[in-house]
């Protein structure tokens, strides 16, 4: 993550990750606005290029080939990115609703969504019926269909409904991709059948009659059975019924290409929105009746230059959206844009073959689909090959302030920051936004965030012992409300490798100094999250303390309880025992390479599920499952939590490389020497390899030093129970789990040595395999 120079003044949220907004996220990453921060909000990290997808689905490219990382093109741009859906819009709080988060509040939005078909007037099409939008929903059922295919037995027969431009493309791709599908499966011997079908009377409608009597001839050679003035009235599991017509028509797939429209809860935002459900915009792209919401893509519908819904306008909108969006955020005058009349439109024949069109004229042919290709990887190519930006330091812009109060604080940030108790945050400010949490009230808690006072008082249970842990770390990624889940859970990681369960946490956070908006809400998003995992775990948010500082941060001192005679411990690992993990390592390189732009989006996905899974039914599992020692592997690595396992304990372990399970991702960046700044200090423990020079250039050794946040727990369990606790892990959803050592004797300690000797550690004995 990238930490601004200057204090946020306006926030502009990016709804969607469409094309429109790729050019915008690019555009601000060249020439930043001082004081403005973007936010993108989207379900997906990896967005496709919807005019590569007919040869994605051909087969002509690869998955990376047509989808732009947004996770990486934000980094770069230094906006926040937001994995998450909308499912609202409150205009009047100027906040944006969310599925799975708090609300996300703007400035400036832009909503660049794109369209789904509407299935909702056709009985059973919502169920049976595949829609090709959103993409990334289609290409799972699409890759699940591959597999179907190839274990079909009998004639397949493939329909879709919509002979547009899009309809009549995929049909023949999807054609040309089953068909050398099913050549190379050996002893195959499957009829494929596709169907197109429409209401209307012609197929292509918005391209010249040259261009539509190319494709009824090429549908017609490859043998695609063409319905017109066949509306589609019902589907079901195996059947379209089409209107008038007595004899359904048989299909093992429908795909549904028809015209799109909107999100239903687009109707509840008070937005101007025509019949489909697309938002009204004007010339200047800003919604028809809100001047601090433009719209863009396929979800627009410009009233005064009404276009149809194509991929080439939402990519020419990027540019003046971001444009306008500067011109806003700088209190300037949006300016108009003028869609152009006429535009080249490339449909692929599912082969290397493709038509170009625009207006009256058109040309096909192998140079056309190549011509298209270059065109298509020369787009692709700005948000892939990202060029490295200078670090400048900017000065706080007060334009970008709102209002004249924000202006004012503005210029009061942009004096010497005080220090000690002054740095403390404002506490009317902090009381909003504690007010709007609901965190966990135990009846042991007797005074709490609930009826504040100068510190928090507990009720001790009888019998019960106290378990205390405290850590703390700087912000790694620009989600607050995710970097408070994952705080949170690290915090609680060293609670539950002991065994116990978590009682209450007082929280410890930095948050860079800004006007008090954006404070507060920075303060409640990221203690939104942290409070989710903490009531989860049942444990108390009771206090903390919050002052201002440079970076993002935020930690937590935990009490646990826990009965003393089954308390876990590093020591007391036994010779035969086995050493079971909980998760996948490699956040350190991940993290690490994902800064320099390197790390693919899904491995940085992969690894913040795994951060925020908690450890809390893995700790159950051990005790079960009578485990002799427990931990949490975190900042000192693999290796370093092992070694202070096996000093209390008196033993060594042959630790086998070939079974550490690894986040995806983390063997490419670290064998690239992208590596932790801790990675350094921790490789010290390599002492305790013996013979360690044969396995440094073993590609999974550099990882046993790799520092892990929220990592898994390293239990040694009894070799009679592995089994069993394997099973159990993997019930509750630790699917990595996995045995990657086993405990053995060892003479090489010196009894009644103290563990405060970390000079001891070079006699932890640990063998390395590969098997």
């Amino acid at each position: 993550m990238q930490t601004p120079d200057q204090p946020v003044l306006q926030d502009i949220v990016l709804l969607g990750g469409g094309h429109s907004h790729v050019g915008v996220l690019r555009q601000f990453a060249m020439n930043p606005v001082p004081g403005v921060r973007l936010t993108l909000i989207c379900r997906d990290t990896d967005t496709p290029y919807s005019g590569m997808l007919p040869g994605y689905i051909a087969g002509h490219y690869s998955h990376d080939d047509i989808h732009i990382d947004l996770s990486r093109l934000a980094e770069f741009a230094g906006a926040r990115f937001y994995r998450d859906e909308a499912i609202g819009l409150d205009t009047a709080t100027q906040q944006v609703i969310c599925r799975d988060r708090p609300p996300v509040s703007y400035d400036l939005l832009s909503i660049n969504i794109g369209s789904s078909p509407r299935t909702a007037g056709v009985k059973g099409a919502a169920e049976h019926a595949v829609p090709v939008k959103p993409i990334n929903r289609f290409n799972r059922h699409w890759l699940d269909l591959l597999d179907r295919i190839k274990q079909h037995q009998g004639p397949f027969t493939l329909a879709v409904v919509g002979a547009g431009a899009g309809g009549v493309e995929m049909a023949l791709a999807m054609q040309y991709r089953l068909h050398n599908e099913l050549r190379d499966v050996a002893n195959q011997a499957i009829e494929l059948h596709v169907h197109i079908l429409d209401a209307a009377d012609t197929i292509l409608p918005t391209h010249n009659p040259k261009v539509r009597a190319l494709f009824e001839r090429t549908l017609a050679e490859r043998g695609v059975n063409v319905h017109l003035g066949a509306a589609v009235t019902g589907v079901t599991a195996r059947t379209l019924q089409i209107e008038g017509e007595k004899t359904p028509l048989m299909a093992d797939e429908v795909l549904w290409v028809t015209r799109a429209g909107g999100p239903k809860w687009l109707a509840q935002t008070g937005l101007a929105l025509d019949d489909g459900l697309f938002i009204r915009v004007r010339n200047t792209l800003q919604v028809e009746n809100n001047d601090r919401i433009f719209a863009v893509g396929d979800i627009a519908n410009m009233i005064h230059h009404p276009r149809e819904k194509a991929g080439v306008f939402a990519v020419r909108q990027g540019k003046p959206l971001a444009d306008n969006l500067r011109r806003m955020a700088l209190g300037k005058t949006p300016l108009n844009y003028h869609p152009q009349k006429k535009w080249l439109a490339l449909i692929s024949t599912g082969d290397r073959y493709a038509v170009a069109s625009r207006g009256k004229l058109s040309v096909s042919g192998a140079l056309v689909w190549h011509w298209k290709d270059q065109i298509d990887r020369r787009f692709m190519k700005k948000f892939k090959e990202l060029p490295a930006m200078p670090n400048k330091l900017v000065k706080a812009n007060t334009a970008a302030a709102r209002s004249t109060e924000d202006a004012a604080q503005a210029l009061s940030l942009a004096t010497m920051r005080c220090g000690g108790c002054g740095a403390k945050v404002g506490s009317t400010v902090l009381s909003r936004a504690l007010s709007k949490l609901q965190p966990v009230n135990r009846d042991d808690v007797i005074v709490g965030l609930h009826a504040p006072d100068d510190a928090a008082v507990l009720r001790m249970p009888p019998g019960k012992a106290i378990v205390q842990t405290v850590d703390f770390f700087r912000a790694f990624i620009d989600d607050p409300y995710l970097f408070g889940q994952i705080a949170a859970n690290h915090s609680l990681g060293d609670i539950f490798a002991m065994g116990a369960t978590p009682q209450s946490a007082t929280a410890i956070a930095t948050v860079p100094y800004g006007i008090e908006t954006k404070v507060e809400e920075q303060i409640y998003q990221m203690m939104a999250g942290a409070v989710s995992v903490l009531n989860d775990a049942n444990c108390a948010l009771v206090g903390g303390h919050t002052g201002e500082g440079q970076e993002l941060a935020l930690g937590f001192a935990v009490n646990g309880l826990i009965d003393p005679a089954v308390l876990m411990s590093k020591g007391g690992m036994q010779p035969g025992d086995a050493i079971i993990l909980t998760k996948p390592i490699g956040t350190g390189t991940l993290l690490a390479a994902h800064a320099q732009l390197i790390a693919k989006g899904r491995w940085i996905d992969a690894a913040l599920r795994c951060m925020t899974q908690s450890s809390a039914s893995a700790a159950e599992c051990f005790q079960q499952h009578q485990a002799t020692a427990c931990t949490d592997v975190t900042g000192f690595g693999l290796l370093g939590h092992l070694a202070e396992m096996l000093r209390p304990s008196n033993c060594a372990v042959e630790l086998n490389l070939a079974t550490i399970p690894l986040l995806d991702g983390a063997l490419e960046t670290s064998s690239q020497g992208i590596l932790s700044s801790l990675h350094i200090a921790n490789s010290s423990a390599a002492s305790s390899i013996e013979q360690v020079s044969q396995w440094q250039s073993h590609p999974v050794y550099p990882l046993l030093f790799d520092p892990q946040t929220a990592g898994g727990l390293l239990a040694s369990v009894p070799a009679n129970k592995v089994d069993d606790c394997l099973m159990a892990l993997r019930r509750c959803g630790y699917a990595h789990a996995a045995v990657v050592g086993v405990v053995k004797k060892s003479e090489a300690w010196v009894i009644g040595t103290p563990a405060s000797d970390t000079d001891n550690i070079a006699n932890a004995n640990i063998t390395l395999v590969d098997q």
